[in-house]
């Protein structure tokens, strides 16, 4: 059982940054990121595999949001730029197996989910 412990959210003005922590109790291959705005349903963001190999969303936060992470801390980041109103949403992050590009988008391919962190930006 491998659990997930996210930081960082909080509320930002429009323009502004915010970086997420996601810290994990063991050894994971692929990690990511998710998002639930109210009323919507959860979406992902971002996905990065062991090899560092990462993968985002089509449209919404390509150019403005960057994954990394640090294997040696089981820890993955998401470093948040130009954040708009509607980025505002719990941001999950979740841990599974190996995936394909197109499988890693799928939240049934992660087996681990953290408690969210609320990002809240202000026009």
């Amino acid at each position: 059982q491998v659990q997930l412990v996210e930081s960082g959210g909080g509320l930002v003005q429009a323009g502004g940054s915010l970086r997420l922590s996601c810290a994990a109790s063991g050894r994971t291959f692929t990690m990511s990121w998710f998002r639930q705005a109210p009323g919507k349903e959860r979406e992902f963001v971002a996905a990065i595999r062991w090899s560092g190999d990462s993968l985002y969303s089509a449209d919404s936060v390509k150019g403005r949001f960057t994954i990394s992470r640090d294997n040696a801390k089981n820890t993955v980041y998401l470093q948040m730029n130009s954040l708009r109103p509607e980025d505002t949403a719990v941001y999950y992050c979740a841990a599974g197996p190996y995936c394909s590009d197109s499988g890693c988008s799928g939240a049934n391919n992660y087996n681990y989910w953290g408690q969210g962190t609320q990002v809240t930006v202000s026009s």
